[in-house]
């Protein structure tokens, strides 16, 4: 029985880490799509956000067979209760994935306009962030996750920037609302992810130290 769990909870990494990586994927195509105004990638990006979902139900329906069928207890069971939610928000990713495409594929059909924030300093912060979370959770490395929770809060401040910037580009070029507004989104977005991001982050540390972090709570 124990071995056959252990296969189970193997079989459940696998399946976790291969998400992780589509997801990853999908958001470095998704700011690709919006910095080169690839319509095209960006419409890829949106398609592929159905076998994102599919494996999501695929891997939330095997975490509540192994716990149906071997009642695991201890680290076992802090493993998959962290699968599940970690399962969630990376589904969550990949849908704010597919937003920045689509907010891409639109922006790459107006005139192009300067954008009012550092796009790529919050891009790439985002992305490093998703990036040390999946190491974090392949190398079962609290240490790594830790990280994560101390950069979300660049990702916030540069978002709380953005609107102050995009009203006062507003004022001075109205006819460029739309785009503008759509740049918004964009930001608003990337923040999102950060923050499903470092939920990801409490989940490894929860499931390697038994450490519920959460709420501000926060030990870094």
């Amino acid at each position: 029985m124990a071995q056959h769990l252990q296969r189970e909870i193997d079989r459940l990494k696998r399946k976790i880490l291969a998400l992780g990586a589509l997801v990853e994927e999908d958001l470095r195509l998704a700011v690709k799509a919006l910095g080169e105004r690839d319509d095209k990638l960006a419409r890829r990006v949106v398609e592929t956000d159905i076998e994102i979902d599919n494996m999501e139900v695929e891997v939330e329906e095997d975490c509540l067979k192994v716990l149906a069928l071997h009642q695991p207890v201890a680290i076992d069971l802090r493993f998959i209760i962290a699968v599940l939610k970690i399962n969630n928000d990376l589904e969550r990713i990949g849908d704010l994935s597919a937003n920045i495409a689509e907010r891409a594929a639109s922006i790459a059909k107006q005139e192009r306009v300067e954008s009012p924030y550092d796009f790529p300093e919050m891009s790439q912060k985002v992305q490093v962030m998703l990036h040390t979370a999946l190491d974090s959770l392949v190398n079962l490395d609290s240490k790594l996750a830790h990280k994560v929770l101390a950069a979300d809060d660049e990702v916030d401040a540069i978002n709380r920037s953005m609107y102050e910037r995009v009203q006062q580009h507003i004022r001075r070029s109205p006819d460029m609302m739309d785009t503008l507004i759509q740049m918004l989104a964009v930001s608003r977005n990337l923040e999102r992810i950060a923050d499903h991001t470092t939920n990801i982050a409490e989940d490894v540390i929860y499931m390697v130290d038994g450490e519920i972090i959460r709420h501000g709570a926060k030990s870094y």
